[in-house]
């Protein structure tokens, strides 16, 4: 690491400490040419996954559609900032973890469609109606009738 005062390519760490819920590592450094104390801060640099569209175009994972659909589907619903932005997290978390370079948007979808179903299931078939492209009442019905078997239930966490 280079010291941010003289340049020096030399400095030594003289404490370190898990920081952001152990998502960071701050370091406290001391240049051993001149002797000046610097904080730096390493986090890991993690990759989205690029999302395959349903016409076979390939985009990069853009969060602010993401965030803006559930904000659309979560409009005048009794959700909290909070709850959409875990939602968000557990929706990044999955995406991560299934260590792909790309998914499809289905994928993409699902998961954003198990998170409405935990948070207000009026968002969520709002959301279904739109992402599952319901053609008539009987579809809308049958997902109804179908949260209204399964009020809790998801696919997955």
């Amino acid at each position: 690491m280079h010291c941010p005062f003289c340049g020096a390519e030399e400095t030594k760490v003289n404490d370190s400490r898990l920081v952001a819920d152990g998502d960071q590592v701050r370091r406290r450094r001391q240049c051993t040419s001149c002797g000046e104390r610097f904080t730096t801060y390493e986090t890991a640099e993690l990759f989205m996954p690029r999302v395959v569209k349903r016409d076979g175009s390939r985009e990069a994972f853009d969060e602010t559609k993401l965030r803006a659909g559930l904000q659309r589907a979560l409009e005048k619903r009794p959700v909290g900032t909070e709850a959409l932005e875990a939602a968000l997290e557990r929706i990044r978390q999955k995406l991560r973890a299934s260590g792909e370079r790309e998914v499809p948007s289905l994928q993409v979808g699902e998961l954003v469609m198990q998170q409405l179903k935990k948070l207000d299931q009026v968002a969520y078939i709002r959301f279904a109606s739109v992402y599952r492209q319901f053609k008539d009442l009987d579809e809308f019905r049958a997902e109804i009738d179908q949260l209204s078997a399964n009020p809790g239930a998801s696919d997955e966490s």
